[in-house]
Parts: C-alpha cells; structure tokens; sequence
C-alpha cells in the first residue's frame, strides 16, 4: 500500500490528537509524548509500505489504516497499555474534530437509503478479504421491523494485521470504537453480540434506532 494519500491524509489529521491523548490518558510527560509520536511514524509508514493495495471497491481501507496507526503507536510506546486504558486512549484519540470528516455515514443514520442498501449489498457480495487477507468479509442484514440494520462479518483485516504486530490480546480496544462512534452519530444505539477477537464466529455491527 502506498503512504501517499488516504494513509499520509490519516497521520495529519490524528498524529496531534494520539500525541495528546498520550499525556491525557497515558500519563507520559510531554517530552515523552512528543518521543513516542516521533518513534511512531515510521514506524506506522513501514506497516502501511508492507501492506497490500485494497480494490476501489473495498470500502474498509480507513479501517486498516486507522489498525496501522494505533499499532505504530502501541509499537512506541515504552510500556504496553492494558485493554481498558488503550480502549480509552484510542476512543479519545479518534474522536476529534477531523473524525467528521472520515466518520461513515451509515454509522450517523439507522436506516439506509436505496443507494446506500445497494451499496452495502455489494460490499458484501464483494467478499474482498476472499483475495486481501487485511480487508473484510461481510454479510447485510435490514432488521424486518425497521429498527436498523446489521454488517455480520466472518473475516476482519484488523484481527490479521494485529495479530502479525503481537498485539491481538489488544484487539479489543479497537472493536469498542464502533460503540463510540454510534453514541456520536446520536441517532442510534450499537449493539453487539460477538467479536472474533474474543472468539465469537463473527462480528456482529447493529445499529438500532434510539428509543
């Protein structure tokens, strides 16, 4: 995957932001901060060179990427962080100003138009991770009372590149940003009821209309 465009676009956008959230949540010291953050770009620019291009129709490339940053960062630190602290720190990290600007619209909204149906149908009649071992693999489902809708995914690309960084037990930070995202979005609630991280046969992603 090349770093020019969407990747390099990522680590402008949300560099500041995981620096910052180093001291807030992490409790390292500025200057350590700024060492870490410093440590991470390359780190995170040879993770993204060692990756595979997505097909234009792949629509969850951000997601890799995003997978990239948080590892390159993990990868800097100068102690891991447990679960519950990483959930926190990469929670605060993403949700900045510039999240508006790359956070999907599916997650803002819970029902789709036609356009969007059709789009998620052929995302997952797609079934890239079928030849891209980093994408996903997905099935749609419209809830039958119009409560929402559900992407079922049996292959995640985030469980892959984790798991060749030697941070899959971390993983679970991760998938918790798809609560957070949907609590943004303040239209829906996410509901869930197994990840593969934690050993589930697929990850469940609903997005239910509040009340």
């Amino acid at each position: 995957m090349k770093y020019a465009g969407m990747p390099f676009g990522m680590w402008v956008l949300f560099a500041g932001s995981f620096q910052k959230q180093l001291t807030a949540v992490l409790g390292y010291d500025a200057a350590t901060a700024k060492a870490i953050t410093k440590k991470a770009k390359p780190q995170y620019q040879q993770i993204i060179r060692r990756l595979p291009e997505f097909e234009k129709a792949d629509r969850f490339k951000m997601n890799l990427v995003n997978c990239a940053m948080i590892g390159a960062f993990i990868l800097s630190m100068p102690q891991r962080p447990e679960v519950d602290r990483l959930t926190d720190y990469y929670a605060r990290s993403m949700m900045t100003k510039a999240h508006a600007v790359v956070l999907p619209r599916k997650r803002k909204k819970a029902s789709l138009p036609p356009k969007d149906i059709a789009a998620m149908k052929a995302t997952a009649d797609l079934k890239a991770a079928d030849r891209n071992p980093y994408s996903w693999n997905m099935e749609f489902y419209e809830y039958p009372d119009g409560s929402g809708y559900e992407g079922r995914f049996t292959k995640c690309g985030i469980c892959v590149l984790m798991k060749e960084l030697g941070l899959y037990d971390l993983t679970p930070a991760l998938c918790h940003l798809d609560y957070t995202m949907s609590e943004a979005g303040g239209v829906t609630d996410f509901v869930r009821q197994y990840t593969l991280a934690s050993g589930g046969p697929y990850c469940d992603c609903g997005y239910k209309k509040k009340g």
